[in-house]
């Protein structure tokens, strides 16, 4: 009995940082079917302004008395972060313009992979064959989630997804480091501002940037400043704060996973076979995973 319920101990315990990570990616894994929808009457950048200015707005009015201990170091944490987030999501929405978004969001999240080979690099050592493992479980997972087709090319819209998972990864780390600096919701609503201040700078030299003009418009930017921006990118890095960036990058996989659910729910998509097959390798793997943290943390 002893043993048994050792190795229960040792099992995948779900922690509330980690819940909140969940949450905050399947929150943002939304983003993807909202700018699909306004992306026929809007630009890339300005889209990003306008939801992102938008959800600033109303995280101030929120969080007035807390924002009186802005600082300049939280600020600077906010701009890092903010900007490593802006370029990311700016080649995402080009690429959604050239690509399907069930390719998007596959080679996107490859940042699954690029983190752990990223931080080796940083610590000049091997990653660890189980994180290896896991990742590569999930990211074939995702594939056989998101490429049910078989059908791949690789063109300027792969490219720029690539472009991407890089950008994706970086803002995992930097999140990461910075977020263990100072107050982890500061940062995050000092990131969406500059996500704001950054993409609409870089609208209006690039488009012809305007507000949302009917309800077609203004629904979907709403549900992206609130659903995604406000919950999803505000409280990443309070969820980021007590979990490795290895780890958190297997959570990057719940986004095709609950784009694929929301899609057969809302769009009537069908995910068949082989996409069960691929929610049930991404679940497992996180849970994998999140064992072999707990392990590594008792010893």
């Amino acid at each position: 009995m002893e043993s048994i319920s050792a190795r229960a101990r040792t099992g995948y315990r779900a922690n509330p940082a980690e819940l909140l990570l969940a949450g905050v990616i399947v929150a943002r894994s939304t983003s993807l079917l909202l700018s699909k929808a306004v992306l026929a009457t809007m630009s890339p950048l300005n889209i990003l302004s306008v939801r992102f200015c938008l959800a600033f707005v109303i995280l101030c009015a929120i969080f007035f008395n807390r924002m009186r201990r802005m600082n300049l170091s939280t600020l600077l944490m906010g701009m890092a972060i903010g900007g490593a987030f802006s370029a990311m999501m700016a080649a995402e929405l080009f690429a959604l313009k050239h690509t399907l978004a069930s390719t998007t969001s596959f080679l996107e999240n490859t940042a699954i992979v690029i983190v752990p080979l990223m931080e080796a690099l940083l610590h000049r050592k091997l990653p660890c064959k189980k994180a290896l493992f896991c990742a590569g479980l999930t990211l074939i997972g995702v594939g056989s989630l998101t490429l049910r087709s078989g059908r791949f090319s690789f063109g300027l819209g792969e490219g720029l997804c690539m472009l991407s998972a890089i950008l994706y990864a970086v803002a995992i780390i930097l999140t990461d480091r910075l977020s263990r600096k100072g107050d982890p919701l500061l940062i995050g609503i000092a990131q969406v501002g500059f996500i704001g201040l950054f993409t609409t700078i870089a609208s209006f030299i690039f488009e012809a940037p305007k507000l949302p003009s009917c309800a077609s418009e203004w629904l979907p930017i709403l549900g992206l400043a609130l659903v995604c921006s406000c919950f999803g990118f505000t409280l990443q890095p309070v969820a980021q704060r007590r979990i490795p960036s290895e780890r958190a990058s297997q959570f990057c996989a719940l986004n095709p996973l609950s784009t694929a659910l929301m899609s057969s729910a809302f769009l009537h998509e069908k995910i068949g076979i082989m996409g069960a097959i691929g929610a049930v390798l991404i679940l497992g793997s996180i849970m994998l995973e999140s064992s072999r943290s707990a392990k590594s943390k008792k010893a």
